[in-house]
């Protein structure tokens, strides 16, 4: 077990937005979590990444407990968050975005190695490398956001509502990336809104709703669960 959330309960202003809850991904795997605003899909991921501190449970990464680690301790461990809003330098070009993902790390060798191994990867971003992040369009901001997170090298990455805004060109872009990152060997724990995109490119899911995991299973079961096309699906 690569990762593993255990009766997680987290309160913002004494009021409890996660219940208790429990769910794992396998090295390997893309889960997704899936639910309505507030559900508690992105305090989740806050937490797993140490931006928030649970008040009980327990957060297990690669055998060791995180939860009460920093998110800098976190982000050496293996695990990154690309947030919902994506979290990029506006005033700052392209290739220093990127360079900034690699912050903690210490080799200049293997990140300009890195570097041009993520330009390759996402070749829009290679021709606006001295371009302003501000500048580039939204779709072209998640990509930013992405190729910024995998230069840190995770094992785990956490991403929050990466299809938000975009156009449909856009979003099935932004999908044949994740499948590819997915298969060069990241594990992806995905945070969307677009509730049959998340079920397509996941192997599981969990469904929350207000703080807890009412549904769980593989991705392909849920996306045909009644309780999953009436209430995310529109049917």
């Amino acid at each position: 077990m690569l990762f593993e959330i255990k009766d997680l309960k987290v309160r913002y202003e004494g009021a409890e937005v996660l219940k208790g809850i429990s769910l794992n991904l396998e090295l390997g795997e893309v889960v997704t979590l899936i639910g309505s605003n507030g559900a508690g899909k992105t305090t989740t991921l806050r937490t797993v990444s140490g931006l928030k501190r649970p008040f009980a449970g327990e957060v297990w990464f690669d055998g060791k407990r995180i939860d009460a680690r920093s998110p800098q301790d976190i982000v050496k461990m293996g695990i990154t968050h690309v947030p919902q809003g994506r979290g990029l330098f506006p005033y700052m070009a392209v290739h220093e975005n990127l360079r900034l993902g690699a912050f903690l790390r210490r080799n200049r060798e293997e990140i300009n190695k890195d570097l041009e191994g993520v330009l390759e990867h996402f070749p829009r971003l290679k021709e606006r490398s001295n371009q302003q992040a501000g500048t580039l369009s939204g779709g072209e901001q998640q990509m930013l956001a992405i190729a910024s997170a995998l230069m840190s090298k995770p094992r785990l990455l956490l991403l929050d509502e990466p299809s938000t805004g975009l156009s449909p060109i856009m979003v099935q872009e932004i999908a044949k990336i994740i499948v590819a990152i997915n298969k060069g060997g990241t594990s992806i724990l995905l945070v969307e809104q677009n509730a049959r995109l998340a079920l397509k490119l996941a192997q599981r899911g969990y469904v929350l709703e207000t703080g807890k995991v009412v549904l769980s299973g593989p991705a392909s079961e849920l996306l045909y669960s009644e309780h999953v096309k009436k209430a995310y699906l529109g049917k």
